[in-house]
């Protein structure tokens, strides 16, 4: 068996976290795909935010978050699972503002009904805090949010894929419904000036979900 572990520089607490990880993983997979299959992706996974020393101590976490949401993306487009909601994925350059926004509204209002989804072309290191603390007045959390980028079994599982600034890096793959959403870029503005986005997201959001036939919860 292939060592997956190899050109990583893993602590003991990293690698007891990552075998956990892909027991869990296994667990919840097991009916879909087997444990080589389940490892390649959490380390891959893994290998995505490694070179972020910001966030070295949750990697194993975020690694095994980001596998879970592309497994599962692998086996509704392999037919393997699929429990009919539909799907929306939110794009931009950096998943660390527009998509992150869109993304909390989308999570909150569709509840269990739709299932969402965001990433970036250039994933930045971390949330945009002035969209942290614009979504925080609206009641909604995002601090556990995390840029990363998109990858194509994500990209061909979402029903919908909603794209926000990032142009030509947003990826096209043909019959798939997109939506292009104009809006100005968070990045270095303070919050008055995030609110307005925000709003305009949320309306937009609210559209969507409409236009998808689910019903959206009212934000306390």
């Amino acid at each position: 068996m292939t060592d997956l572990t190899a050109g990583f520089d893993l602590t003991m607490d990293q690698q007891v976290a990552l075998r956990t990880a892909a027991t869990r993983l296994g667990a919840e997979f097991a009916d879909v795909y087997g444990p080589e299959t389940i490892e390649r992706f959490l380390y891959a996974s893994y290998d995505q935010f490694a070179d972020r020393s910001s966030i070295a101590k949750f990697l194993p976490l975020l690694a095994e978050r980001f596998a879970r949401q592309r497994l599962g993306a692998l086996a509704k487009v392999e037919g393997r699972r699929d429990d009919g909601r539909p799907v929306v994925l939110f794009l931009c350059v950096h998943n660390a503002g527009r998509s992150q926004m869109a993304l909390g509204f989308f999570q909150h209002l569709a509840g269990d009904a739709a299932v969402g989804w965001s990433g970036g072309s250039e994933p930045g290191i971390e949330v945009n805090p002035s969209a942290v603390a614009a979504m925080a007045e609206r009641g909604i959390d995002i601090t556990t949010k995390y840029p990363k980028p998109w990858t194509d079994e994500v990209v061909r599982a979402a029903d919908v894929v909603v794209s926000m600034g990032c142009g030509d890096a947003c990826p096209i793959f043909p019959g798939k419904r997109y939506l292009n959403w104009e809006l100005d870029d968070p990045a270095g503005q303070d919050v008055e000036h995030v609110r307005p986005i925000r709003d305009e997201i949320e309306r937009r959001v609210r559209g969507l979900l409409a236009d998808l036939g689910v019903p959206s919860v009212n934000i306390r």
